[in-house]
């Protein structure tokens, strides 16, 4: 039998999509029995969510003080050790999962397998390389565990009701490091819907010629309740926040619309957009590379047409 653990990513308050996400994955393993664990201070309210996941056959507590804070050089040790029960071990690939589950392989002693985007068999993977240029099939030893991390926006999130699985307290035995604590965390809050899981997002490049002008898009967002994206460019120029960056280096997203505001198109940019159901490209260059991949397209100064669009909705 294909035993799968899925690492839950959450806040203490509620699971995020990108786990639900993982979850439809491992449901195309073969006769795969799912279980999810979740790490934390006290899990009891996302474990209540996580066992209504349907697909979902357990979920696992592992409730400590030093768990109160999702470091990932604290996780990757417990995860190693409840590893021992399973044949595979998926992470999303969101900030978190990146951070995590590469650690977790090397303390099992195995590679991993990185932006699995489809499944062919308990053991086979398709996952993209060169920017998602190209896709590539990969097979893994079954002799050997199984530690992936899963392209999140290659999935739809599975139903969050309609599941009742048990939740069960674990208790880890690992020695954690004392070279790692956590100090404090700082983002910008906001009332916007999360960029990784939104499924409206506003985007803008350098065109916007600086910080003030993104307000702009703040305002269209803010409309249509659309998360707001940067792209590489923008973010150097110090015009949007680092946790806006969409691409390559930045944030995969697979939102219902994207609109792309003054964004010329880069490969590296497109890369963290293919997966958008449809893109609207608002550019003044009718030869951006942004127009090739757009399902609508529109040519015009950026300062005339958002503000009309932002008048219309």
């Amino acid at each position: 039998m294909v035993k799968v653990l899925i690492i839950g990513e959450h806040d203490g308050k509620a699971l995020n999509q990108a786990t639900l996400k993982c979850v439809t994955s491992a449901k195309g393993l073969p006769e795969a029995e799912i279980t999810i664990v979740l790490l934390g201070a006290d899990t009891t309210a996302v474990a209540s969510q996580a066992a209504a996941v349907l697909g979902v056959h357990k979920v696992l507590r592992v409730d400590r003080p030093e768990n109160a804070h999702p470091l990932a050089a604290i996780f990757a040790p417990q995860i190693a050790a409840l590893a021992a029960d399973f044949t595979h071990v998926f992470g999303p690939s969101t900030s978190f999962g990146k951070d995590l589950t590469p650690r977790v392989a090397a303390l099992l002693g195995v590679p991993q397998i990185s932006d699995l985007m489809a499944v062919e068999s308990a053991y086979r993977f398709r996952r993209p390389i060169y920017a998602g240029n190209a896709i590539i099939t990969v097979e893994a030893d079954p002799a050997r565990k199984l530690v992936a991390t899963v392209r999140v926006a290659s999935f739809e999130a599975a139903p969050a009701t309609g599941g009742a699985a048990p939740i069960e307290q674990r208790t880890v035995t690992a020695a954690l490091p004392t070279h790692t604590r956590y100090i404090g965390a700082k983002s910008g809050s906001t009332d916007r819907p999360d960029l990784q899981t939104a499924s409206k997002v506003v985007s803008g490049g350098r065109a916007l010629g600086s910080a003030e002008n993104f307000k702009l898009l703040f305002n269209l967002a803010d409309k249509i309740g659309a998360a707001v994206g940067a792209s590489r460019a923008a973010v150097d120029a110090g015009y949007a926040a680092n946790e806006m960056q969409v691409g390559q280096t930045g944030k995969i997203i697979s939102p219902e619309i994207y609109i792309a505001i003054g964004i010329s198109g880069a490969i590296q940019h497109l890369t963290g957009i293919k997966d958008a159901r449809t893109i609207v490209a608002i550019n003044k260059d009718a030869e951006a590379p942004i127009f090739e991949v757009a399902d609508y397209g529109l040519v015009g100064d950026l300062f005339q047409i958002v503000p009309e669009l932002q008048r219309l909705v």
